[in-house]
């Protein structure tokens, strides 16, 4: 039998209780990325798949442009020696085992080394353009990703602010603030998700181009070197 006068709770215990449904009470009053995500409404499906876009583009031009910056030692001087001997056969082998864009450019000018100056260079600029073009490629949706992912945040935003007060309307007398800031939570959600794909998308256009620069200037340098030799 159970005697409800005996069942004491010490003070000790009382503390212990106390403190132990603060903690619980903060656990689920806390915020993760998680949960807002779950609560951000549909739009941020599509900003989900963005993001995922952005970051495969990311990483596969990445490796691209880092392949193409890999320099040849001794290449300039490789076909220094061969086309002075006049060994043009060796110079072209020369260019196909090396995978950089430069070697492609000085293998079209080498099969141009019977024509004018005016018309190799041309012939060199016209392959490096489409050297150029092909490390280029994701590079116009990565900067549409970067400008279009933060406006998608802000519509996510302005639906949920019309349906949050769309909801208000409807409560009519028994509308509280509970209800409008639930919507306006949801509503920032989409922004944050958007704002946080478009600044990610930005800075990973930004240092892929940057690292294309890079590329340029060692094709424009080899070019140079070689139109120098052509000249002489």
């Amino acid at each position: 039998m159970t005697f409800p006068f005996l069942q004491l709770t010490l003070p000790g215990d009382s503390a212990a209780l106390a403190s132990t449904q603060v903690a619980e009470t903060s656990a689920d009053d806390g915020l993760n990325f998680l949960d807002m995500a779950m609560n951000g409404g549909w739009l941020m499906i599509p900003l989900l798949l963005l993001s995922l876009v952005a970051v495969y583009i990311f990483v596969e031009r990445y490796v691209v442009i880092h392949r193409a910056r890999k320099d040849a030692p001794y290449f300039m001087d490789r076909i220094r020696e061969y086309l002075a001997d006049g060994k043009t056969e060796a110079a072209v082998r020369v260019c196909q085992q090396t995978k950089a864009p430069y070697a492609a450019m000085i293998e079209k000018g080498i099969s141009r080394l019977d024509k004018p100056a005016s018309d190799i260079q041309a012939a060199i600029e016209n392959v490096g353009n489409l050297q150029v073009a092909n490390m280029e490629k994701g590079f116009t949706m990565l900067a549409t990703i970067s400008s279009g992912a933060p406006m998608i945040g802000f519509l996510g935003t302005v639906t949920g602010m019309i349906r949050a007060f769309y909801d208000m309307a409807q409560a009519g007398s028994s509308a509280d603030i509970t209800l409008l800031s639930a919507g306006i939570y949801q509503a920032l959600t989409t922004t944050v998700a958007g704002l946080i794909v478009g600044i990610i998308a930005m800075f990973a256009y930004n240092y892929l181009v940057s690292e294309l620069d890079k590329v340029v200037n060692e094709m424009e340098a080899k070019t140079m070197e070689f139109m120098d030799l052509v000249q002489k």
